[in-house]
């Protein structure tokens, strides 16, 4: 193989990279909606009807909102234990 055909497998096999790591993200993100919707849908909703009555919309949003919180503090603890291991 020529030096130039080398050279551009290099870089499309990183463009790949960078785009498979990104379709993973998504797939985590997706994944992590799922299980909220699952788990404040259990927690929040007694009687699925036409419309949500304010103490169930306040309950979901709780809910998200306590798993964003969650999910974040567990992500930089993670990424301090990373750091220190360095």
């Amino acid at each position: 193989m020529s030096d130039d055909i080398m050279e551009d497998n290099k870089i499309g096999s990183g463009e790949l990279q960078e785009f498979v790591i990104a379709e993973k993200q998504k797939a985590l993100i997706q994944a992590q909606i799922h299980e909220f919707n699952d788990i404040c849908w259990d927690k929040c909703i007694d009687k699925p009807g036409v419309k949500l009555d304010s103490r169930t919309e306040t309950c979901l949003t709780n809910c998200v909102d306590r798993f964003i919180d969650v999910s974040l503090l567990i992500t930089n603890r993670f990424a301090q234990l990373l750091q220190k291991s360095v």
